[in-house]
This record gives C-alpha cells, sequence and structure tokens, in this order.
C-alpha cells in the first residue's frame, strides 16, 4: 500500500505500522471483516471489527481523493494552468476541501461577472488595483480602459469590472475560504422559520420555527427535521455569521494601506463576501451540518438493529403463533422446533361468545396435539387482548404466552422470500410464522426483511440510502457471523451475509442440499458450484453442522486450525468428542504449547476459549416478559403510573418505549436517568426492558411521556 497512506492511518487510528499494512493487504485480498477480525488476529495485533472497518473506510478516502487528485492536475495540464508550485500545492492538500479550494480558481465554470470583465480586457486594471499603491489614482487608471466601441463605456464601468475581478478572486482564494470556513464552524448560527405564506404547513414543525442556536450544538435531528421542512419548501433554512467578523478575517488578506486604490479593494472584498463567499460557505456549513447529522442518524439506527438483531433466542422450541385481529380473526400457526409448519387455521376469539368458546377450545387442543412448548402473539391491533384471552386459558398448564414485536412481519409475508418459502400459503399464514420464528431465532428471521422496514430508525428517508443499506448490511452480516449459522437448515437469506458467501453461493448451497442431503462435513462445502478455496478460507469458520462427521464442525474453530485441537487431544490422551465434551479441562492446557508459525496466542487462546463452551452463543439467555394486565389502551393511563415496558427505539432525543398500548410513548433524553445523558445510547438499547413512569397523556395528539429518572 502507499507509504504515505500508510502512515496517515497508523497516526490517525493510533496503530502500529505492521497492523495497517497487513490489515490493509487483508482487506485489498478480499477478506471479510468478520473473517479478518476474527481468525486473522495474529496478522492485525487482535484489531476489532469496529477498528477494521475504520481503517478500511479511511484508506477508501485517501484513495479515492487520490484519483481525484490525479484527475485535477491532468485537467489543468490539459487547460495549461500547471505551473510547478500549484503542482507542489496540490499533492500537498491534506484534505478534499483544501484540494477543491486550490482548484477552485481554474475550475471551469460558467459564465460569471468577473469572466464577463476579462473579456472586456479589465484584468490589468484590477491588478493596478490590487497593488494599492498611493500614487494611483483609480478613476484616471480606469479612464485608460474605456472603448470607443463602447464595449467599456465609462470609468465607473471599468472599474465595477475590475472589483468584479477581485471579489471573484476573494471568493476562491483558498486561505479566505479557509478563515471563513473555520468562522462558521466556530460562530455559525442556526436559523430556522417558517416560509412566508406557508405558515399552516410548516405547522407540524412548531417546534423548529424561529429557532436559533449554533450550528455546532445543534443536534442531528433537529438538523435533519430543518432539512427536510426545507426541502418541502415550508421552512426556510439558514447558517449565519457576523458579516464584520468575516470582514476581519478578509480583509487582512487583501487590503494594503488607506489610499484611494485599497478603499476600491475594501469595497471589492465586501462585494465579495456578500455576494459570492457567504453564500458559497454557508451552503458549504449547511452540507456539513447534514452529512455530520446523517452519519449520526446511520449510526443509531445501525445500533438499534444490531441490538434487535441480537434479541435472546427462545431456541428450537415447537411453538404456536398468533397473528392477531378482531374482526378478521386470529391466523394461527403451529411450528415445530426447526420452524417447519406442521398446521394453520383462523380462530375467532373476539367475536362473541359462541367463537370465544370455540377458540378456547382450540387453542387448548393445539397445544397438546403439537406438544406446543411456547405461544407467540404479534403486537399489532388486537394483540394484548389476544394474549389476555391465551393466559386465561389452561394452555396445558405452564406453556408461556409471550408478546412479539410484529413490526415488519407484513413486508416479509408480501415479499418473495415469503412466496419462495410458502407458495401455498396466503400472506396472513405467512405472517403468522413469521411472528412464530421471530421469537425462536429474531436473528434468522430479521435477515429476511429490509432492515429499514423494522422500524428502529431516525429519520431514515433523509439520509443517504446508499450510506444506510452500507452500514446496515454490514451490522447483520457482523451479527450472523458472531452467532454462527447451522448449515443445514438456514434460509438463503441468512447463508447470504455468512462471511464469503454472498447471494448467488447462499443459492447454490441450498440446491446443492436439496439434491444431496444435509452437508456431513465443513470440507462438503468444497462441492458447491462455484464455491473455490477463498470462499471456503472466509466462510467455513462462521458455519456450523451438528451431529455431523467431524464434532469439531459444529464449533467456531476454523478447519484450518483442527490439526492444534487434535493435537490436544492427542496430548490429553483422549478422543476428539470427550474434549469437546469436557469444557472443564481446557483450563489445564497451556496455550504456548500449541504456537507455531501458522497460529499465534490469540488463535490458540480463541481455540480454548471455544473448547469451553462448543458452538457458543454469543445472545443471552431468553427472559419472558410481561405488561401490566390492566393497562390496554391510551385512555387506561394514568399520570403517574410505574409500568414495565420494552425499549424499541432510540434516537437522538431519548427513547420509545412499548408499554403495551398499541401506542409507544417517548422517554426524553432529560428524563432517561437522574444525571445529564448526552446520548440515550448510554443507558437504553433497543429490546431492553425497563421500568417507566408516566409523566403526560395527551390523547388529542396521541403522545405519551414517560420518565426513567427515580
Amino acid at each position: 500500500m502507499d507509504r504515505r497512506h500508510a502512515e496517515i492511518l497508523r497516526k490517525e487510528l493510533s496503530l502500529q505500522a505492521s497492523q495497517v499494512q497487513a490489515t490493509a493487504e487483508l482487506l485489498d485480498g478480499g477478506a471479510t471483516l468478520p473473517f479478518i477480525a476474527r481468525y486473522r488476529k495474529e496478522a492485525t495485533g487482535s484489531l476489532t471489527e469496529v477498528q477494521i472497518a475504520a481503517l478500511r473506510d479511511r484508506l477508501e478516502q485517501l484513495r479515492q481523493m487520490d484519483r481525484r487528485r490525479e484527475a485535477i492536475l491532468k485537467s489543468l495540464e490539459e487547460l495549461g494552468f500547471l505551473t510547478e508550485e500549484l503542482k507542489a500545492s496540490l499533492l500537498a492538500a491534506p484534505t478534499p476541501t483544501a484540494l477543491e479550494d486550490l482548484y477552485l480558481p481554474y475550475r471551469p465554470k460558467r459564465r460569471t461577472r468577473a469572466s464577463t470583465a476579462r473579456e472586456k480586457g479589465l484584468e490589468p486594471l484590477a491588478h493596478i488595483l490590487l497593488e494599492q499603491k498611493s500614487s494611483v489614482d483609480p478613476a484616471s487608471e480606469a479612464a485608460r480602459f474605456v472603448t470607443a466601441d463602447g464595449k467599456v463605456a465609462s470609468a465607473e464601468e471599468a472599474l465595477a469590472g475590475a472589483r468584479d475581478i477581485i471579489a471573484e478572486q476573494v471568493a476562491e482564494s483558498p486561505e479566505g475560504r479557509s478563515r471563513l470556513r473555520r468562522l462558521f464552524s466556530l460562530e455559525g448560527m442556526l436559523k430556522s422559520r417558517a416560509v412566508a405564506g406557508k405558515e399552516k404547513e410548516a405547522a407540524p414543525y412548531r417546534d423548529y420555527l424561529d429557532r436559533e442556536e449554533p450550528l455546532e450544538k445543534a443536534p442531528s435531528h433537529r438538523v435533519l427535521a430543518v432539512r427536510r421542512g426545507e426541502k418541502q419548501g415550508v421552512l426556510a433554512f439558514r447558517v449565519a455569521i457576523p458579516e464584520e467578523k468575516a470582514l476581519a478575517e478578509l480583509e487582512p488578506l487583501f487590503v494594503e494601506g488607506s489610499g484611494e486604490a485599497s478603499r476600491e479593494v475594501r469595497e471589492a472584498v465586501r462585494d465579495g463576501l456578500r455576494r459570492l463567499l457567504l453564500p458559497a460557505m454557508e451552503t458549504e456549513a449547511k452540507q456539513r451540518a447534514g452529512k455530520r447529522a446523517e452519519e449520526e442518524a446511520v449510526a443509531v439506527f445501525a445500533d438499534n438493529l444490531r441490538h434487535l438483531l441480537m434479541a435472546p433466542p427462545l431456541g428450537e422450541r415447537r411453538v404456536m403463533a398468533v397473528d392477531p385481529g378482531f374482526r378478521t380473526g386470529c391466523k394461527t400457526v403451529c411450528l415445530d422446533a426447526q420452524g417447519n409448519l406442521v398446521h394453520r387455521e383462523a380462530l375467532y376469539p373476539h367475536s362473541g361468545d359462541d367463537q370465544a368458546a370455540r377458540a378456547a377450545e382450540r387453542f387448548s387442543t393445539l397445544v397438546e396435539e403439537y406438544a406446543i412448548e411456547a405461544v407467540a402473539v404479534g403486537n399489532g391491533t388486537a394483540g394484548r387482548e389476544t394474549e389476555a384471552f391465551l393466559k386465561g386459558l389452561s394452555l396445558a398448564g405452564t406453556v408461556p404466552v409471550i408478546l412479539v414485536d410484529e413490526r415488519g412481519a407484513s413486508v416479509y409475508s408480501a415479499s418473495e422470500t415469503a412466496r419462495e418459502e410458502f407458495p401455498d400459503e396466503d400472506i396472513t399464514v405467512r405472517g403468522a410464522v413469521s411472528i412464530g420464528r421471530r421469537l425462536m431465532d429474531p436473528l434468522a428471521e430479521l435477515v429476511k426483511i429490509d432492515p429499514k422496514s423494522i422500524g428502529v430508525g431516525q429519520y431514515q428517508h433523509d439520509v443517504d440510502p446508499k450510506e444506510l443499506k452500507k452500514s446496515l448490511d454490514e451490522v447483520v452480516t457482523s451479527c450472523v457471523n458472531a452467532v454462527g449459522v447451522e448449515l443445514n437448515t438456514a434460509s438463503p437469506h441468512l447463508l447470504s451475509y455468512v462471511s464469503g458467501i454472498g447471494p448467488r453461493l447462499a443459492g447454490n448451497i441450498v440446491a446443492h442440499r436439496r439434491e444431496n442431503g444435509p452437508f456431513s462435513s465443513r470440507k462438503d462445502l468444497k462441492k458447491v458450484e462455484r464455491l473455490g478455496p477463498k470462499a471456503f478460507e472466509q466462510a467455513a469458520g462462521f458455519l456450523r453442522i451438528a451431529g455431523g462427521k467431524n464434532p469439531l464442525d459444529a464449533t467456531g474453530i476454523h478447519p484450518e486450525s483442527y490439526g492444534i485441537v487434535e493435537a490436544m487431544a492427542k496430548d490429553l490422551g483422549l478422543p476428539l468428542s470427550k474434549l469437546l465434551r469436557s469444557p472443564g479441562i481446557a483450563d489445564s492446557i497451556d496455550p504456548g504449547r500449541y504456537v507455531s508459525r501458522h497460529a499465534g496466542l490469540p488463535t490458540v487462546k480463541d481455540i480454548l476459549e471455544e473448547l469451553k463452551r462448543p458452538g457458543r452463543d454469543p445472545r443471552s439467555p431468553f427472559q419472558t416478559f410481561s405488561f401490566a394486565s390492566k393497562v390496554h389502551s391510551p385512555e387506561d393511563l394514568q399520570v403517574g403510573m410505574k409500568l414495565p415496558g420494552v425499549v424499541t427505539n432510540v434516537t437522538a432525543f431519548g427513547a420509545f418505549v412499548d408499554i403495551g398500548v398499541h401506542r409507544d410513548g417517548l422517554v426524553h433524553v432529560s428524563r432517561l436517568a437522574d444525571r445529564f445523558v448526552k446520548d440515550p445510547r448510554e443507558v437504553v438499547r433497543a429490546g431492553q426492558p425497563v421500568t417507566v413512569t408516566v409523566v403526560e397523556v395527551d390523547l388529542e395528539r396521541n403522545r405519551i411521556g414517560l420518565s426513567m429518572r427515580e
């Protein structure tokens, strides 16, 4: 890799040169983040996925900047503007902004007042004024540029043209732009108001009307909201700085002395500031603030998604899943321990006493007939009522009834994926199956749904869709590989997120499995069409085969390290299977004894940790949760009530909590704890059970205010 890049990365990320070099080589070689972080710790010095991602992203920025630098150099050379001095400045430019500032005066642009003045031959007059000699009389000098053909009709017109040229130079000065950029950063004030005549349309933004605050301190959600209002044409969004301070920054760069020529230059500087530089820098400041707000919004979304995907699974249990409804009935399905659909029907517990009695009998019968171990109820319309109905029955004694967040289930049920899984079932059955499977394994089911449809974002429609997709895909990939995937039961969607696999190979794996039966070993993966050595290396450690030929295939130990474990078993005089069934033995093994040039200490230690808990699942154990039994709607709420709830979404301004009334309440950031909280993610995460106090119930605006303060 480029030495300059390596040095920049080393300094910025506080890494060793060897870590930077090795990680960059692995990335350039096509290795994925999960693979590098898990199985190449010796090379990277045990860098985390977050550190590797930061290195990758910054390296790509540096490479993009180099490509842009080359394009600029080529353009300037073709235009005849490239001097050795300019070339040296471009090569030394530390940031994309500095690079573009240097290129700006030479970049082809549309016709301007300054270009018109140059065409009239007034550039020499601008140079005379910029020399600012005390002996120069601007009017007399300008008179020499008046032409007989009327192209320059008067000395006043000549001076105006010369000032236009100077004003453009002021606006394109790299140093001037740098100073103004800094001033906007330090003192820029965000101002928003309703557009004249659009006060009614701006009503949804009433919290942002006539607002003024430092731009750098404005929270991301506010910047995104104001920007959305501006795009809709109902809000005026400005960023302003004190003009006199801006002039104080610029004038020393251009104005020398106090003669007549200096007064002309001072006037040109003021014009260049007001007409050209301030609007350009304001636009840039708004873009910077918007980008920063987008990055924070994407980070919040990604963090919420990670917690949602890593929610505790119920595991392989026989589940009855209910997609509740009043008039249309409750779509009820029974699933076996692997999530396969074994029964479906519609029951009507909310359609009169006769129907309720029949539904009660059928629910009880189904639980016994299919040996149901848990009941999953969607938390949408009629969810709480159906939950209460089922809890009032004697369902085989102790079968738990669990309310499941069904956001996105309808999206899945109408998707191509659902049609492929259940071609003969309607969307109501598919939705019920998704609810049940989501209880069994949230990760395996949620990967089938576009993350943007799960509802854990903040202003997700106001951010760059490409950046959002990239970030969310990486979160899904990270979670899938952290948990591991059962090769013989995983869906194509789940397999596609395994390191090195992707959608095409996932389809090939499922096709091979269908045609040849279950995989008996990881080695059999090499028989899959188009799955070569590189893909096998990347994927094998994250795929599990329960009950396969080699017991190590059910663990997170990579096949390249099987020899190490076999040597451990041999030294202990134990069969490999017994070593895996005796986790306490791993504590007696000296890791240093098995270090070699192929496997360093980090790898050996990881192997020993895996032996202690073979095929370990990093997710927390499943725990049942129940809402308050007597609270079902906002009308049941009273200020002062303490209620159990589940965090459904975390934003920059607080957390939304489901308290079982079909409307999430908001815990504002100021009410999250008995201390100052800068970032709500310090205190709460999506999916977390919490206890809240009701502090506000606004039925007219359908708002519920909650608090977690003691």
